[in-house]
């Protein structure tokens, strides 16, 4: 869930923002694959890693009850929104959330797309989503942004408690998704046999004053079959301070 913080994107009632929540859309067919093969058990792989630094397992989730084939409710993410300022990088609207469409109110949060959303965005980049899968995916996609946000918000009490204090806490400025993207990590792991992972994600932490840092998330497919996934979330290696946050880890400081 990477630039800027957020600012209203425009966005038109026949085909509203796919940017407003922690995903790409280009990413989400690679999440509709996942859940699908979640669904039929793999074979036992030795490629699937053995240990990564966070893991959920989500059960299936009860679908919307909604009457409508694909429902329009959404949820609003406990992610909070960095606001625009001159401090931070003009943002695009391609990268940040519009609370335009069906939301009543503005939020101070990042808001996840409904089944509807997802399911057009799917199909505006050429996939072929099924609406049946909607109510399974969508619940399963906020659920692990929601994980992949509280792994950031421990390494940020770790190394920037006190900076974040004046603030209340990190905020996520911006975000992409690139699921053909390997990380180097991921890429050194597949160099010596292990799972790909099947999507990245790489997010932009706004703390106070307008710094931040960047942070990148791997996901990977549950061993065993079921709705699980792995997360592989820490500090981007592009700046003093993400080398310093991972020395820190590595030597549990």
């Amino acid at each position: 869930m990477g630039n800027t913080p957020s600012s209203t994107a425009k966005a038109t009632s026949n085909e509203p923002s796919p940017s407003a929540c922690p995903v790409d859309p280009s990413a989400r067919a690679a999440w509709l694959e996942a859940a699908k093969d979640a669904r039929s058990p793999p074979p036992p792989s030795p490629s699937t890693p053995p240990s990564l630094e966070s893991t959920t397992s989500t059960p299936p989730p009860p679908r919307l009850a909604n009457t409508h084939p694909l429902a329009s409710d959404r949820v609003t993410s406990s992610i909070p929104r960095a606001e625009l300022s001159p401090s931070t990088t003009t943002p695009s609207t391609a990268s940040l959330p519009s609370n335009a469409e069906n939301d009543p109110l503005p939020s101070s949060n990042w808001i996840y797309p409904s089944e509807k959303m997802f399911f057009e965005a799917m199909r505006r980049k050429n996939h072929s989503p099924d609406a049946s899968d909607m109510a399974t995916v969508v619940p399963i996609h906020n659920a692990v942004n929601e994980r992949a946000w509280s792994e950031i918000k421990s390494w940020e009490r770790r190394f920037a408690s006190g900076q974040n204090e004046r603030c209340k806490g990190p905020k996520l400025r911006s975000f992409s998704g690139d699921s053909k993207k390997l990380s180097p990590k991921a890429r050194v792991r597949g160099l010596v046999g292990y799972e790909a992972p099947f999507d990245r994600h790489d997010w932009v932490v706004e703390r106070c004053e307008g710094g931040g840092v960047e942070y990148v998330i791997d996901f990977y497919r549950g061993r065993g079959g079921g709705l699980s996934f792995y997360l592989d979330v820490r500090p981007k290696l592009n700046s003093w301070e993400g080398w310093r946050m991972r020395f820190g880890n590595l030597v549990g400081l």
